[in-house]
């Protein structure tokens, strides 16, 4: 079965709600949940999830909100944090990971780390049981895709174009896939413009799907009552996890 990867912001609008949706995302087929640290120059983000962590920093996010809503949230779902290296970096790496092995977190996407720079905290990773997950893009070379999914833990994380999550691009992944697929056994789930209309056609060839924007738009919609929220957010999953698995 293909899995189904969700992203969110963490505590917006507040802690609790993104405890209850994370739970009610996995009871809806989310087998993974990507929590998002907020940061003020999502560089890979578009204007949902951009909008969404602005928000969660203009009501005061700090890490210590990350810390509380993890320690409810990653003993009953899948969860990796998703974040900038900004704030890693500032924490510390190993502060982190030592962080995210006490709350049962799995691993960290962290899109503005180079894949060279990644090898160094590789050791940091596995002394933490640590996934860092490897990113390849329809930019790359086939030499380089080998090179970057030699070794890569967990999943890797395939951009679907070359661009910002959201915007809906389409590109003929066809022979990156089949690179992929020869110099590993590593899942593959494709990223960047996954919706309910898209879903089906995007999980060709691939493991699973992520999918943020989707979700995060009905996140900031703050003309829905926080159930509101939860239900459609839930509505979609269900749908997008059907899809790929027809």
């Amino acid at each position: 079965m293909k899995k189904l990867v969700g992203y969110i912001t963490a505590s917006y609008p507040e802690n609790s709600f993104t405890v209850d949706l994370a739970l009610n995302m996995k009871e809806a087929g989310v087998d993974i949940l990507e929590l998002g640290i907020p940061f003020s120059d999502p560089v890979a983000d578009g204007p949902v999830i951009e909008k969404a962590n602005l928000l969660a920093l203009q009501k005061g996010f700090k890490l210590k909100d990350l810390f509380e809503v993890s320690s409810k949230i990653a003993p009953n779902i899948d969860t990796l944090w998703m974040g900038y290296l900004n704030p890693f970096y500032h924490y510390g790496m190993e502060n982190f990971m030592q962080k995210a092995k006490e709350f049962g977190i799995s691993g960290e996407i962290i899109p503005d780390l180079p894949f060279e720079e990644a090898l160094a905290y590789q050791k940091l990773a596995a002394k933490y049981e640590q996934a860092l997950i490897a990113f390849v893009a329809p930019t790359h070379t086939k030499e380089r895709i080998a090179q970057i999914v030699k070794d890569a833990k967990k999943f890797i994380y395939m951009v679907a174009y070359a661009g910002i999550t959201g915007s809906g691009k389409s590109e003929d992944l066809t022979e990156i896939i089949k690179t992929v697929k020869e110099n590993t056994k590593t899942p593959l789930y494709i990223g960047f413009g996954v919706d309910e209309k898209t879903c089906k056609e995007k999980a060709i060839g691939v493991d699973g799907v992520i999918v943020g924007s989707a979700f995060v738009k009905y996140l900031i919609d703050d003309s829905l009552s926080y159930n509101e929220k939860i239900n459609k957010i839930c509505l979609i999953a269900k749908e997008i996890k059907g899809k790929i698995n027809e």
